[in-house]
């Protein structure tokens, strides 16, 4: 309770004369305010008004704020972009595996997985023709050229990418007289 309502109460001064003292109180503090800055002004003093300054600080730390949320949400907006465009080309050029019959496994987060594959997109994946690529929890196979182009977006969604691999043999190859069979699987 304020000194003036304490008086109130008391009935020492009434209404009118409390009133009018803080209008007193106010006139006062403004001419000093006044001439303070008058005295700054003739001495070439700079006043500081802590409100002015706490308000700029405040708006600073607002537009910091601001700036932070927007790079954030500019990056996601990016990554959105990205996983879009990958998405599109793999949907673009994923190749029909559908009459596969022979499992071919492969490793994806330290788990082994496997996909039915046909004999010929065995040796096209084997010699670097074709990649395996994951988006989401799908398994696709996509010719060499668009795994480059994923790989460049995010590394990650390419699981397989066999170097190209000329059949040749070195001369002094010991074992170049026999045929490796057919039905040999690793």
């Amino acid at each position: 309770m304020s000194l003036k309502d304490q008086l109130l109460k008391a009935g020492l001064i009434d209404k009118d004369k409390a009133a009018k003292a803080e209008q007193e109180l106010r006139k006062k503090e403004h001419q000093k305010t006044a001439k303070a800055q008058k005295t700054a002004q003739r001495t070439g003093e700079v006043l500081v008004d802590e409100a002015k300054v706490l308000a700029d600080k405040a708006r600073q730390a607002q537009a910091e704020r601001s700036r932070e949320l927007n790079r954030v949400q500019r990056e996601q907006a990016e990554q959105h972009a990205i996983q879009a465009q990958i998405r599109q080309l793999i949907d673009m050029n994923k190749i029909n595996r559908a009459k596969g019959e022979i499992s071919y496994q492969f490793a994806d987060a330290n788990k082994i997985k496997n996909i039915y594959v046909t004999d010929t997109l065995q040796d096209q994946l084997a010699h670097g023709m074709i990649a395996l690529v994951r988006f989401g929890e799908t398994y696709e196979l996509v010719p060499k050229a668009v795994a480059e182009k994923i790989a460049q977006r995010d590394p990650s969604c390419v699981l397989v990418q066999n170097i190209s691999s000329s059949p040749t043999t070195p001369e002094d190859d010991p074992y170049a007289d026999y045929k490796i069979p057919d039905d040999l699987m690793w």
